[in-house]
């Protein structure tokens, strides 16, 4: 059914078409609606035999997720920022007992200093908690994932992260086309846990493992991870032949087939890169755009087909590691790895910063001029800014224009000397 709707309010749609038994929610923006949303559904009882858990913290969401999961039911919460990182511990119990929960992440950037807006900076910080990782470049592409996200997670026995851009696609207002609880029966099955807590056949979760046993565990996990990629796959397929709505997947492609280069981007960038490139195209520059749609577990494969042959590649991220690089990037090279692509990173967007189609028209033309000259840079920042405080406590300053990451290093290097 089509609906002009809040995106928060499509996903809480979507997550309560998928009969969850327990919703566990704290408010954080820009996640709050979405709880919201569920807790009326549950007071009217549009969403039937759902607990919905009021708690005093992100940490007691992801506790009573686990709780709930444990205890045999399909379980969901959501979160953003600094309560991801609040919940921390919990996110790694949650995967290590092969819990099949489904948490949206809101993106938001982290503090200090506090911003609410969007970058990556939140769900990129668990990239190694043993999580699947869906990003959504739509709120159609969100409101799919959700759905696919149960499957998936109750098929490989993970739990999933959806993570949709905070503000940017949580409070925008577009036509929704929401699936029918028919549709959503067909496709998703009554959940059957496969392990669970039962007065009546007790057992123990999570208990103590030692050296002898500590590193099989965890190369089960890695198993189960390596082994959702065909899963995604599969449960992408079934969705699309459903639904009619091309979302989800491993990454999905445009104007890929005669580009002379590739942006790899995930998330609500995507659509104005599209527009960008569309642009572009009508100059006669030939570029094409590569969104990641799964960063954990990472398509190696799958990106790499769709690379090719091409020889440059920038990926585009919108948040990085201190002290070394991009986040996205080193999976791209281990991808390309024996091939003669030529890889950069562009950091865009971090705290909000507006990414628009002048951010990646200049990206396409500064790697198609040959001006990466490192492997990463800093576009769209206030270069003025940036050096008067230089000036002030240092004496530095760095250049106009984009920013190659030896320029802040050599800054770097002045101060340590």
């Amino acid at each position: 059914m089509l609906k002009q709707i809040e995106g928060s309010l499509g996903i809480a749609e979507a997550v309560a078409l998928c009969r969850p038994g327990a919703v566990c929610a704290y408010p954080i923006s820009p996640q709050t609606h979405i709880v919201e949303n569920l807790g009326k559904m549950v007071k009217t009882g549009q969403l039937q035999d759902c607990e919905f858990v009021n708690v005093e913290s992100e940490f007691s969401a992801i506790s009573v997720s686990i709780g709930a999961s444990a205890g045999g039911v399909r379980a969901y919460t959501a979160t953003a920022s600094q309560g991801l990182l609040f919940m921390t511990e919990g996110v790694y119990n949650a995967s290590g007992l092969g819990l099949p929960i489904v948490m949206t992440v809101a993106s938001r950037a982290i503090g200090a200093p506090i911003n609410i807006w969007n970058d990556h900076s939140d769900s990129l910080s668990q990239r190694d908690s043993g999580w699947l990782q869906l990003f959504c470049e739509s709120n159609q592409d969100a409101v799919d994932t959700h759905i696919m996200a149960f499957k998936i997670a109750e098929e490989v026995g993970l739990p999933v992260m959806v993570c949709m851009d905070g503000f940017v696609l949580t409070h925008a207002f577009e036509r929704l086309d929401i699936p029918s609880q028919e549709q959503i029966d067909q496709f998703l099955p009554p959940y059957e846990p496969r392990e669970f807590l039962d007065p009546k056949e007790p057992i123990s979760m999570g208990a103590m493992v030692g050296p002898e046993a500590f590193t099989e565990l965890r190369i089960l996990q890695q198993r189960k991870m390596h082994k959702a990629i065909p899963v995604i796959e599969r449960v992408t397929r079934e969705y699309r032949e459903l639904t009619g709505h091309h979302s989800g997947g491993l990454l999905d492609c445009y104007n890929c087939d005669d580009a002379d280069m590739k942006l790899i981007i995930m998330g609500s960038s995507v659509g104005t890169a599209k527009d960008a490139v569309d642009e572009l195209r009508a100059q006669g520059i030939k570029a094409g755009i590569i969104s990641l749609k799964a960063f954990r577990p990472f398509p190696y494969d799958a990106v790499r087909e769709a690379v090719g042959s091409t020889k440059n590649v920038v990926v585009v991220e919108r948040s990085f590691s201190y002290g070394a690089r991009g986040i996205v990037y080193p999976e791209v090279v281990r991808a390309m790895r024996g091939t003669d692509a030529a890889i950069h990173t562009a950091v865009v967007g971090l705290g909000g910063r507006a990414v628009l189609g002048s951010t990646i028209k200049d990206i396409v033309k500064y790697c198609l001029d040959g001006r990466f000259t490192d492997e990463m840079t800093w576009f769209d920042v206030d270069t003025s800014l940036l050096n008067s405080y230089l000036k002030d406590t240092e004496g530095t300053s760095v250049p106009e224009g984009p920013l190659p990451e030896s320029a802040l290093l050599d800054t770097l290097q002045h101060v340590r000397a």
